[in-house]
């Protein structure tokens, strides 16, 4: 079967030496409104993107005041100034085709639905759960029981201790190399979700949290509403926590765009487990960031599982700031669609004996489907004795189906083991078979087959209930190709 794929070649490259930003937010005090409508005529006359620059004056006008959140959006509405929407002449774009959401009638959500079901937010008995409803932070369904002493979780407002408050300030939004859509989140979250991990206290339950997209366009509709969920996770020396994301749409076709942020902070041998399981509505936009910053001996594991949206992008940047961290990168996206699958991580390793470990699978089983992975694993010259590893693999099920993949390693230090590999197939005929010379069909073989490539990354997440709601998921989706044997 003929297959489009492109990959790039292996990058091998000697640049200089990334050291972590010390940049500071200092506060300001002119407001967001008056940052962009301040702006000088000469200013405005230079910047060509009017597009960004209306979304910018309409995100502001929908979030509520905020004084711990003025720096972030203060900077966040300076960047966008500076910022013109992405297209596929930029390099990072290059691929991934945005104008889908540029076509749209975007409005930013100014206020929370009316009425959110519990069941909406409900899940396992044995996890804390907290609810987003159209990025908004549902303080009510959450049960903060039975959490260890120290442990908090909840809005930015709501911090019980200045001191947290002050740390949380002086870390957030300290990240380079973002692009429009972080800064679109930083000036248009209404809130800010706090979860802080005390120094050597372990969260025995992970938190789960649930984000609902309740407002949405019909399908067809040019009318996309926009949300901006925020949450920034502190775990401090020796704590130990687990996140579980799962993002939904409650309209099963609704159009929406969902611009979503997650910054973790991991301090000296602190372990965060991360899940992260996406399955919105095949008409909406979903854009996320997850920014990671490693102490010494810490620990990062992201599992992720993405199906949904007619465009899908996660950035993933991880930041080691100290020797001996551990990081693992699991991810399995599943195209059964016209749909846009993308995934760009950057992992910037400064410091010695860091192990990191990526594996990236995809399937595309539509002919309209792509999947987009751009992986880049930055070995600078203190990082000695690193051992990383890095394979995508990407299983193709229509002719048609296109698959772009950049695995890419750039090594300075010169004592590390580093490896890295791309394969792009559709199932074999030794595979299948295998299969009809037991007696099993052709059609159930393909089915086990397709279905066991995506499995291998579904059972590393770390509850059971679920793995068997994304399993059940997965093989829904599956179901419903029409697959000529």
């Amino acid at each position: 079967m003929a297959a489009l794929a492109s990959i790039h070649p292996n990058l091998l490259q000697f640049t200089p030496k990334l050291k972590p930003s010390q940049r500071k937010l200092q506060p300001k005090r002119i407001t967001t409104k008056l940052s962009i409508q301040a702006v000088s005529a000469s200013a405005q006359a230079s910047f060509t993107d009017q597009y960004v620059l209306q979304l910018a004056d309409s995100l502001e006008d929908s979030v509520p005041s905020s004084l711990p959140l003025q720096n972030l959006r203060d900077n966040s509405s300076e960047t966008l100034l500076s910022t013109q929407w992405p297209s596929r002449k930029d390099e990072s774009f290059r691929f991934t085709d945005t104008s889908f959401i540029k076509n749209s009638d975007v409005k930013p959500i100014s206020h929370p639905p009316k009425s959110p079901t519990v069941s909406d937010i409900s899940t396992d008995a044995q996890v804390k759960s907290l609810g987003f409803a159209d990025g908004f932070l549902l303080d009510s369904s959450f049960d903060s029981s039975n959490l260890p002493d120290g442990v908090y979780i909840g809005s930015l407002l709501k911090l019980p201790s200045e001191g947290i408050l002050k740390r949380v300030s002086e870390l957030l939004g300290d990240l380079e190399g973002v692009d429009l859509f972080w800064s679109i989140n930083g000036l248009g979250a209404p809130d800010l979700m706090v979860v802080y991990v005390p120094e050597g206290c372990k969260v025995e339950h992970p938190i789960y949290l649930k984000y609902i997209a309740v407002e949405g366009g019909e399908e067809g509709s040019k009318t996309m509403p926009l949300s901006n969920p925020r949450v920034f996770v502190l775990v401090e020396k020796g704590g130990e926590v687990g996140i579980v994301e799962e993002f939904a749409g409650k309209q099963e076709n609704g159009s929406y765009w969902t611009n979503s942020v997650l910054e973790v902070v991991i301090g000296e041998g602190g372990k965060v487990r991360h899940s992260y399981v996406q399955n919105q509505s095949l008409n909406a936009a979903h854009i996320k960031w997850t920014s990671v910053r490693q102490e010494s001996t810490s620990s990062y594991e992201l599992v992720e599982v993405s199906t949904g949206g007619k465009l899908s992008r996660h950035n993933v940047h991880v930041q080691q700031l100290g020797p001996d961290t551990e990081t693992k990168l699991t991810t399995f996206h599943l195209c059964v669609g016209d749909q846009t699958q993308d995934l760009h991580s950057r992992i910037v390793l400064d410091h010695p004996r860091a192990y990191c470990q990526q594996l990236h699978k995809c399937i595309v089983a539509h002919s309209s489907g792509q999947a987009v992975f751009d992986g880049n694993v930055k070995v600078n010259r203190y990082a000695q004795q690193t051992d990383a590893g890095q394979l995508t693999r990407s299983l193709l099920l229509e002719p048609r189906a296109t698959v772009n993949v950049k695995p890419n390693l750039q090594i300075i230090a010169d004592d590390v083991k580093c490896s890295h590999g791309a394969a792009i197939s559709d199932l074999e005929d030794s595979q299948l078979f295998y299969f009809q010379a037991r007696g099993i069909d052709l059609e159930t073989a393909r089915k086990a087959l397709v279905f066991s490539f995506g499995a291998e990354v579904i059972d590393r997440l770390p509850h059971s209930f679920l793995q068997k709601q994304v399993k059940d998921n997965v093989k829904e989706l599956l179901g419903s190709i029409t697959k000529d044997s």
